[in-house]
């Protein structure tokens, strides 16, 4: 072999790797390609493996053929008792006929703005017509069912099918529940005035009820104590009357040893005559 003509043979050697290259693609288990002659379609590839194409003048154009999310922006919702909510949704969708996605979207890209704007009209629609205790009840299911429906009914001019779209978070927007909150603080608070009155009246009505109670049994334990004290003077005169009328020396004697503990008490000075009357008991028995 001529060594001049090394590098030519090299030159086509290379050539020919390089159109063996652009004429072989391969599409695995997750994808599914469209083959473009000059722009317009010739084929639709959905088997994996090794495929072959014109170089030069095909292109092949790759998409997933898993299911893809698609997460919009949480946005602010009137419902039909115009009672207003912010809604966030997430959906699920696949590329169901990758030509029919081509020739409308082009890409991934687009299809996620276009279908956020589908989820949304259909929000609005669905969710327009509903009052809030139904979106808060059992009927959410049928709620949800009737937003798939128009979804996957809108999306199917896409080549996209839908597999599900749900309801993330539904919450009040921050002004409205700033303003329940203001108002259920407001309420609350009225309420434990109102508790706390209350309450303040019922003590003072306890207390004058027991201040009452106590009036009328003090009155009446002393009435009592009265009572039994006059029983018990009576009683007690009878006692020592019937005791000084057995023994009138006896009686005497007490009533003197009574009067001297009452007149000599501590620190007191008496003058008196031995045979005063005072000291009667002490001159004899036979003293009168």
């Amino acid at each position: 072999m001529n060594p001049r003509s090394l590098p030519f043979i090299a030159a086509i050697i290379g050539g020919l790797l390089i159109v063996a290259g652009s004429s072989l693609y391969v599409v695995n288990q997750a994808e599914q390609a469209l083959v473009l002659r000059l722009g317009a379609h010739r084929a639709t590839i959905k088997e994996p493996g090794l495929h072959f194409k014109v170089p030069f003048i095909e292109d092949v154009v790759r998409y997933d053929l898993r299911l893809l999310p698609l997460d919009p922006p949480a946005e602010e919702i009137i419902l039909g008792d115009s009672k207003r909510i912010v809604v966030d949704t997430f959906a699920r969708y696949r590329i169901e006929d990758p030509l029919k996605f081509y020739q409308a979207l082009k890409n991934e890209t687009n299809a996620r703005g276009q279908m956020s704007q589908v989820v949304s009209s259909a929000m609005r629609r669905v969710m327009g017509q509903v009052m809030l205790p139904s979106l808060l009840s059992d009927e959410r299911t049928r709620i949800m069912e009737d937003i798939l429906r128009e979804v996957s009914e809108r999306s199917a001019a896409y080549g996209i099918v839908v597999a599900d779209v749900r309801i993330r978070r539904a919450d009040l927007p921050e002004e409205t529940s700033q303003s329940i909150y203001d108002r259920m603080k407001s309420e609350r608070e009225r309420q434990a005035k109102e508790l706390r009155a209350q309450g303040y009246e019922w003590g003072q009505q306890i207390r004058a009820r027991a201040d009452r109670e106590k009036t009328v049994i003090l009155a009446e334990a002393e009435r009592q104590a009265n009572f039994l004290r006059a029983k018990g003077d009576v009683e007690s005169s009878r006692i020592f009357n019937e005791a000084y009328g057995k023994d009138a020396r006896f009686y005497k004697f007490y009533r003197s040893l009574e009067a001297y503990r009452t007149a000599l008490t501590k620190d007191t000075t008496m003058v008196l005559s031995p045979n005063s009357e005072f000291f009667d008991i002490f001159n004899g028995p036979n003293r009168r």
